[in-house]
């Protein structure tokens, strides 16, 4: 374990691993021709390197030679890990659970799993989701990585945009795991894949990389032990833009005036910041990322090991209690429901392509004419209309609202008559915000469209469901066009 909390393994083709005492020096060579780009914009390249280099920020440093890539080892993990808040998680009551490998809060003291997700759809929640897997991907060969391995237009991602997609399998164009990519240079991105799913992705990563063109101009590293938060809901702006001015933040250019309202929905920026707190703790970079998954606005945060216990209990103190709650997995489960978004391994699976499970959009327009991404034979066909000679698939994810009792996953889906199983319910629960039952799940090709009636057995009786339109209430995230409005 080095410094910067990766685990800093040497990774050749030939995957032997080869341990690394501390951060590769060849980090820091080869700078003098290097430019960075901050939000679109060309910045110094000698303030960026000083800056970066004295914060000590992995992921933006690049370096011309990539003899060696070093990632975090792909073996099976064993026991339950602790994020870096556990103790945090444990001084505030939380109710500790474990989950995607590691030991995370359900719910905390103060508020009940309903009262949680009301506070954070009126005011702000804060939510540790340090337990999902960060990766840096850089060097010469990785958008074209990227291309084969997601649906996605990763050469025309603009820098410090993110966009989310899928890891897909050779062939069947089956989704390995959601991700979200995030282009913080020309040929630098960062991602982050979901905890439950961390061997497998280690391992597909690792074989896909091994199996490229050029492997060996790809550097992939796994940020062991950083820390990531998520800050939810409608006050998140106000919280955070507070936070960073007292904090003195700055960006990599120094400037230390920065209005949130600038950054928009599926963007981020690179902040250094001293955190205010009696501990010495080091300036430190942070990545403050426009989005979430709540379908509220927010924000996601990602923080150096050193620093995320303090900047989390300052960003709380400073917004205190009033404005700022923590939440766990429990609201953050229904909040997600509510916004149509999914879970892996629950609404979607390695047999699960993207058409499938409604998320067309994610295979953007270009690739839909050129294709060259894993699976895209199967993909494209399913995406094409029946009259050009495409195949549509024989189930699709829907939204349902049920009345009587809730649909729990693993429900039924039957046709109105009773007489015919149709699919199966993924996730379900009440809605706090709307008062309804809500349920995802896949229904039979045609049975699909909203409004349609269907049957959903629950607890051996058969209830009614009607297919509607996800997400269940308007998204508020903050973007361009119009500020805040429904997504």
């Amino acid at each position: 374990m080095n410094r910067n909390g990766l685990l800093a393994h040497s990774f050749n083709p030939s995957r032997v691993p080869l341990t690394s005492a501390r951060w590769p020096k060849r980090f820091y060579t080869s700078l003098q021709a290097t430019s960075f780009v901050q939000s679109g914009q060309l910045i110094s390249s000698t303030r960026a390197r000083e800056r970066l280099r004295q914060h000590s920020l992995p992921g933006l440093l690049p370096c011309r030679s990539l003899q060696h890539r070093y990632v975090s080892d792909a073996a099976a993990d064993t026991g339950t890990k602790r994020t870096a808040l556990y103790d945090l998680h444990v001084r505030h009551g939380g109710k500790m659970v474990p989950f995607g490998g590691s030991s995370m809060p359900v719910q905390y003291s103060d508020l009940s799993v309903g009262e949680s997700h009301a506070w954070t759809r009126e005011k702000a929640s804060l939510f540790d989701v340090g337990h999902m897997v960060q990766h840096r991907i850089s060097g010469p060969a990785a958008s074209l990585l990227l291309e084969k391995v997601t649906p996605s237009s990763i050469t025309a991602l603009p820098n410090y945009h993110s966009t989310l997609s899928c890891l897909l399998h050779p062939s069947t164009g089956g989704i390995v795991d959601d991700t979200v990519i995030t282009r913080l240079g020309p040929e630098t991105f960062y991602l982050v894949t979901n905890a439950a799913c961390r061997s497998k992705d280690l391992s597909y990563l690792a074989e896909q990389i091994t199996a490229s063109p050029h492997p060996q101009h790809i550097d992939w590293q796994v940020l062991d032990n950083w820390g990531l938060v998520a800050l939810q809901g409608p006050l998140s702006a106000e919280i955070l833009q507070e936070a960073l001015r007292a904090a003195q933040a700055s960006d990599l250019e120094g400037k230390e005036e920065f209005d949130l309202n600038q950054l928009y929905f599926g963007q981020c920026k690179h902040f250094i910041l001293q955190v205010p707190s009696g501990a010495d703790v080091e300036p430190a970079p942070i990545l403050v990322s426009r989005g979430g998954y709540t379908g509220e606005d927010g924000f996601e945060i990602s923080i150096p090991p050193h620093v995320t216990g303090p900047f989390t209990e300052y960003l709380l103190e400073h917004a205190r209690p009033e404005k700022l709650r923590l939440a766990g997995l429990g609201a953050r489960d229904s909040l997600r429901l509510e916004a149509g978004m999914c879970l892996y391994g629950h609404d979607l699976n390695d047999e699960t392509t993207p058409v499938e499970a409604g998320l067309s959009w994610v295979v953007h327009k270009d690739r839909r004419v050129g294709g060259g991404f894993h699976g895209d034979v199967v993909i494209l066909r399913q995406l094409r209309p029946v009259k050009e000679g495409g195949t549509p698939p024989s189930r699709r994810r829907v939204g349902l609202v049920v009345e009587g009792a809730p649909a729990r996953e693993g429900a039924k889906i039957v046709a109105v008559d009773g007489k015919e199983e149709i699919g199966h319910v993924t996730s379900g629960c009440p809605s706090p915000t709307l008062g309804k039952n809500i349920a995802m799940g896949y229904v039979k090709n045609r049975m699909h469209k909203a409004g349609t009636e269907v049957g959903v057995l629950v607890r051996g009786k058969r209830r009614k469901g009607v297919v509607t339109k996800m997400p269940f209430m308007a998204s508020k995230y903050w973007k361009q066009a119009a500020g805040t409005a429904p997504g």
